[in-house]
C-alpha cells in the first residue's frame, strides 16, 4: 500500500493494492464510443453472446442484441478494449425533462416522471455485458467498465446515477456508489426476462470517498468530453486513453509508484 496527503485538513489516503492494479490495467485499456447506427458494431454482438448464455432474450438470425433504447437522442453506447480486444460494454442515458427515455424509465416511469417535472435529472447505465474469458482473466472487470458510469456522473452532474440492477449485483453497487435501494422488484423492456429492483447513488455527496478508495475511477476533463460531448465525429473513431493516474496524481489520491519507493 502507498498512502498520500491531499490537503493539511485531510487524512492520508493509503493506495490499496487494488486500486495500485487497477489503475496499472489502465494503462492498457480503451474506450471507443458506438455509432447507434452501426448495426454490426462488436458490442452488438458481445451484448447477444452474453444474454444468450444465460438465455436472457431469445436467439436471432443477426446474433445482435440491440432495442429501441440504443437510437434515442440521450442514449451514448461504450466499449472497453485490454491490448485491442473488445472486453465488456456499457450503455448510458442522460435522463431529463427533455429526454425521458431509459431502460429504468420502462420499469420505473411512476417514480421517475414526478422527480423530472420537478427538474432532477439523472445518469442511468444499463447493458453492462462481458466477454465471458476475459472476465476470468480480469475479476476487476466491472470497476473497469463502471469507470464510465462514474465519468458520466463528473460530466453530467447529475442529481443521481441510476442501478436497474439484478439482486445479486446489489451489493456491488452498494459498496462502490454507496447506492440506495428506491423501488423493489419491476421487470425491463427490451426483452429482457430477469427481475430488476431500483437503486440510486447521490455521486455529489459520494465522490471524494470513490475517489480515495478507487482512484482509478477519476479522470481529466478532457477525458470526459471526448467519451461524452455531442456532435463529434471524432468521438466515434477515436480510442480514448484513460486519464486516472493523472487525474489521481493531480488530486494527491493517488502517489506515484516511484515516490512510495
Amino acid at each position: 500500500m502507498r498512502t498520500t496527503q491531499h490537503g493539511a485538513d485531510r487524512k492520508p489516503v493509503t493506495t490499496s493494492r487494488f486500486a495500485t492494479t487497477l489503475m496499472d490495467i489502465l494503462d492498457q485499456v480503451e474506450y471507443r464510443r458506438v455509432r447507434l447506427d452501426e448495426q454490426f458494431d462488436p458490442v452488438y454482438r458481445l451484448r447477444y453472446d452474453a444474454y444468450r448464455r444465460e438465455d436472457f432474450i431469445p436467439a436471432n438470425t443477426e446474433e445482435v442484441a440491440r432495442d429501441d433504447l440504443d437510437f434515442v437522442p440521450n442514449a451514448m453506447c461504450y466499449g472497453v478494449y485490454i491490448d485491442g480486444q473488445l472486453v465488456s460494454s456499457l450503455r448510458l442515458h442522460h435522463l431529463t425533462a427533455e429526454h425521458r427515455h431509459s431502460p429504468s424509465m420502462t420499469a420505473y416511469a411512476d417514480v421517475l416522471h414526478p422527480k423530472l417535472d420537478a427538474g432532477m435529472h439523472f445518469v442511468d447505465p444499463s447493458r453492462f455485458t462481458a466477454d465471458r474469458d476475459a472476465a476470468l482473466a480480469y475479476p476487476a472487470l466491472p470497476y473497469l467498465t463502471i469507470r464510465l458510469a462514474a465519468m458520466a456522473c463528473e460530466y453530467f452532474a447529475p442529481d443521481y446515477c441510476l442501478s436497474s440492477i439484478r439482486e445479486e449485483h446489489a451489493a456491488f453497487y452498494k459498496r462502490v456508489f454507496g447506492s440506495v435501494e428506491w423501488e423493489g422488484v419491476r421487470f425491463l423492456g427490451g426483452g429482457l426476462k430477469f427481475p430488476v429492483r431500483l437503486y440510486a447513488a447521490k455521486y455529489s455527496e459520494i465522490r471524494n470517498r470513490v475517489a480515495d478508495r478507487f482512484p482509478f475511477f477519476m479522470s481529466t476533463p478532457e477525458e470526459r468530453a471526448a467519451l461524452f460531448s455531442p456532435g463529434s465525429e471524432a468521438n466515434y473513431v477515436a480510442a480514448i486513453q484513460p486519464t486516472a493516474r493523472m487525474a489521481a496524481i493531480a488530486e494527491q489520491r493517488f502517489a506515484p509508484r516511484e515516490a512510495a519507493e
